[in-house]
């Protein structure tokens, strides 16, 4: 007797639940498997700046819209000059300890000026990007290998503000709110280290926001405002920094 023709087998083959998992990109971006995707966007990251040795960074926000020539750009600029040149972003190469590094939400406006002012002085500067419809693409100033692109806003916020050593806060819009009050929260409710949280240009956030009113209606404590400061020009927010407890790299050693 004539043995048996073995079946077909290209239908199991061809199966998605057949692919490996890893190289499975309907299973990948499934609604199961969300916790991964965070898990991915956080390990990617970290591994990257580990490799580059930035252990702490100044996080500055503003607004993407402000245009280079503004005073609000050049000032940013600036201060991303200073706070390189002196707070340590140039005292190792790659694999050894950096700190206050500038890392910006990496797209264009007071982001690209901060990252271009570390450009400038030949600092690396991180950037952490996120998918959005309009207003963000990297910027052209920011460490190739420190530009980083998220999906989330919670684990792009947390990279953000897990290194920060001090957040700088240019005038912007609903999305610079949104991370101003993010580390506001944290320091207020001791979820976040102390850091201090510089204002830039005091005539624009006294008369978008008045906190005092929030003391007035007793929904903050009167204490709560000196989690804050406020500065007008680079040298300014470096020394207001510094006057917070800021640390260069050579006295966190």
């Amino acid at each position: 007797m004539m043995a048996d023709t073995p079946p077909e087998n290209s239908a199991q083959m061809a199966s998605s639940s057949y692919r490996l998992p890893a190289l499975d990109q309907d299973f990948l971006l499934g609604d199961s498997m969300r916790g991964v995707r965070f898990l991915l966007e956080y390990a990617k990251a970290e591994e990257a700046l580990r490799a580059w040795g930035v252990r702490s960074t100044i996080v500055v926000f503003g607004s993407a819209r402000v245009k280079p020539g503004t005073s609000w750009y050049e000032t940013a600029r600036e201060f991303g000059r200073i706070a390189s040149e002196r707070g340590g972003a140039l005292d190792g190469k790659v694999g050894e300890v950096r700190d206050n590094v500038i890392a910006t939400g990496g797209g264009p406006g007071i982001m690209e000026a901060a990252n271009r002012g570390a450009t400038d002085v030949g600092a690396p500067s991180v950037g952490f990007n996120i998918t959005l419809p309009h207003e963000q693409a990297p910027n052209a100033w920011s460490t190739p290998e420190l530009t980083f692109r998220f999906h989330y806003f919670a684990m792009r916020k947390m990279h953000l503000a897990m290194r920060a050593n001090a957040l700088v806060v240019f005038p912007g819009g609903f999305g610079t709110f949104d991370e101003l009050f993010e580390l506001l929260t944290l320091r207020q409710t001791d979820k976040a280290p102390p850091i201090p949280i510089v204002l830039v240009d005091r005539a624009y956030w006294t008369s978008i926001i008045r906190f005092e009113a929030l003391v007035e209606h007793g929904m903050i404590a009167r204490t709560d405002l000196d989690l804050m400061g406020y500065a007008d020009d680079a040298e300014g927010i470096w020394q207001e920094l510094l006057s917070r407890g800021l640390k260069p790299h050579q006295d966190l050693e």
